[in-house]
């Protein structure tokens, strides 16, 4: 008889977490993770990725630059922390007190056929983590450290990294919407000023963090234009 599994269930684990998320923005990382959330239950406060393999930190990190006042928690696959490796050093470097990352490893290169991952054999991602200055980390295989686990993800000061040990599983396909124009929409209405009689999302100077606007004196508004027709309530 072999041995129980200590990887997690990958859909059970982001059911369980997401129940603790309070106001937390989701950003997700591209395939199995976006999946996992959406399947969770949909919320206008998850920004889906499908695609650019990679960029999920570096969007995480912006949205949690641009809005330090929330909780920011990027949802991402070792395969595609590990492609976009040097984002960790900017985390490090920057270190927003409000930006937590979870990173679902199944130690396999799911997206392109189940090869064998890196993090199967000798690389740790909480230690590379540490590595780029990013001390607080954990690895987590048991279901139940998810109340230890939520509470580094959403209340810890970051930046905050976590692993999950998560199995290989089939889990039925959950695709929330692909339109990127939908998406950010989605985004734009919950979070910025709707000026209804015009159709129009404003992002005024006091939105963007002091060091941007700096960097950019000229900067007095920028718009987001809803279709004609356009519906602006969430």
């Amino acid at each position: 008889m072999s041995a129980p599994s200590n990887k997690l269930p990958r859909r059970q684990l982001m059911a369980d977490l997401l129940a603790h998320r309070g106001q937390s923005l989701i950003v997700t990382g591209l395939g199995s993770p976006t999946w996992d959330c959406f399947a969770a239950g949909d919320s206008p406060d998850y920004l889906y990725s499908w695609g650019g393999m990679g960029l999920a930190l570096p969007t995480a990190l912006g949205v949690a630059l641009a809005q330090p006042s929330r909780r920011i928690v990027c949802v991402t696959g070792d395969g595609e922390l590990l492609m976009g490796i040097g984002s960790l050093g900017v985390v490090g470097d920057q270190a927003p007190k409000n930006l937590g990352i979870l990173v679902l490893d199944n130690e396999k290169f799911g997206e392109t056929g189940r090869q064998r991952g890196l993090t199967g054999n000798r690389t740790d991602i909480a230690a590379v983590a540490k590595g780029f200055g990013i001390s607080k980390t954990m690895t987590v295989t048991e279901l139940s450290a998810v109340g230890e686990l939520a509470e580094l993800l959403f209340k810890t000061p970051g930046p905050v990294l976590a692993v999950a040990k998560i199995a290989i599983t089939d889990d039925p396909w959950a695709l929330p919407e692909k339109d990127g124009a939908a998406i950010k929409r989605s985004m734009a209405r919950l979070r910025l000023h709707i000026d209804d009689s015009r159709g129009e999302a404003r992002i005024t100077p006091s939105a963007v963090p002091y060091p941007a606007v700096a960097r950019a004196p000229a900067l007095q508004c920028v718009r987001i234009v809803l279709p004609s027709g356009t519906n602006s309530a969430p």
